[in-house]
């Protein structure tokens, strides 16, 4: 039964994987409704404010009277609360659906247990913990969120062969990034924007590079943009000041909202990482890249404040130059893109 648990979850996960990016702040959920070894309904939550996944799968089901003796699994415990739609754990008891097998508890302390609970109560057979690492894993960012009151942290650069990530630019050569990776790398990159909820870099790369921090090479939704300028002299001529996507400026000298350009003032005697964490929680924000530059992610490593690296190993030299954070990790993945090496790293807490 074990082995017919694991599959089944993984269906789950397989389904839940296929709305990265598109959930917020809901989690990626998928369930499976199986009777007699075969499935017969299945689905996943697409959108927040939609159907979850369990209400997807029920209603999937083209004979209903087969629910009495079915199994749903789901990688999520069902949530028990009434939100934007229905409890699902509450369906589940409605249909008389006997037997439920979940991945991992919630964390959110609205649900956590209390779908569980609420299953037995009616005297539903409930298996908890099935390929439970695999469905945290999945839902990383949301565990994150609710358990350190803070969004996942995803630091990404790319350095050249030699540990360089830019050469060394002075103040009057602005506007054009010092590019270390090919083409491959940067659809990539779009697609992680495309994926996570906001994206962050200091006042020297904004000025320096111009970045536009938007969804390009790839479809999808543009992150919230982010950056520090301390003293507010970012000139509003730079691409982060288009009014394209909303953006925040962290600064000791904010000015009024304009052109969907919001300023945060930031606080004397405070660390601005905790002025900008603090902020992106409270707006519900469950993910955050930190694009750069050097002197920024530094400061989050300093801190340990960060869960995932991503760094991009070109295949040219700089000699000398600005270098490169140092990690004193080993990978936990290494993959080719296009010409270039993919390192991912993870901060285990």
């Amino acid at each position: 039964m074990t082995l017919h648990h694991n599959l089944y979850i993984r269906r789950c996960l397989e389904l839940a994987h296929q709305a990265e990016g598109l959930t917020y702040p809901n989690p990626m959920v998928g369930a499976v409704i199986v009777h007699n070894n075969k499935i017969i309904g299945e689905g996943y939550h697409r959108k927040a404010g939609e159907h979850h996944a369990e209400i997807i799968a029920i209603e999937s089901v083209t004979d209903k009277k087969l629910l009495k003796e079915s199994t749903i699994y789901v990688n999520l415990e069902p949530c028990s609360h009434y939100g934007k739609t229905p409890p699902c754990a509450l369906r589940i008891i409605e249909e008389k659906i006997p037997e439920v097998v979940i991945g991992c508890i919630y964390s959110n302390s609205e649900v956590s247990g209390k779908g569980i609970e609420m299953l037995r109560s009616k005297n539903i057979n409930v298996t908890v913990g099935v390929l439970e690492n695999e469905c945290r894993e999945l839902n990383r960012r949301f565990f994150t969120f609710h358990e350190k009151k803070r969004p996942y942290i995803i630091l990404k650069w790319a350095e050249t062969d030699d540990g360089f990530i830019d050469i060394e630019r002075n103040t009057n050569q602005t506007g054009r990034p010092t590019w270390i990776t090919d083409k491959e790398a940067r659809r990539l990159t779009h697609l992680w924007r495309s994926r996570e909820q906001a994206v962050l870099v200091g006042s020297v790369t904004a000025l320096k590079d111009n970045p536009m921090l938007t969804v390009r090479d790839w479809s999808g939704k543009n992150p919230l943009r982010l950056v520090i300028d301390r003293e507010g002299n970012l000139p509003p001529i730079l691409s982060l000041f288009n009014g394209e996507t909303s953006t925040l400026i962290f600064t000791y000298n904010p000015k009024p909202t304009v052109k969907n350009v919001e300023y945060i003032p930031l606080i004397d005697g405070e660390d601005p990482i905790n002025t900008i964490l603090t902020t992106l929680f409270l707006r519900k924000i469950e993910s955050l890249i930190v694009e750069g530059g050097a002197k920024l992610i530094n400061l989050f490593l300093s801190n340990n404040l960060w869960d995932e690296a991503r760094v991009f190993i070109g295949n040219q030299r700089f000699e000398k130059g600005v270098k490169a954070p140092c990690l004193d990790k080993t990978p936990i993945s290494s993959e080719k893109i296009g010409e270039d090496c993919l390192l991912i790293y993870r901060n285990n807490l």
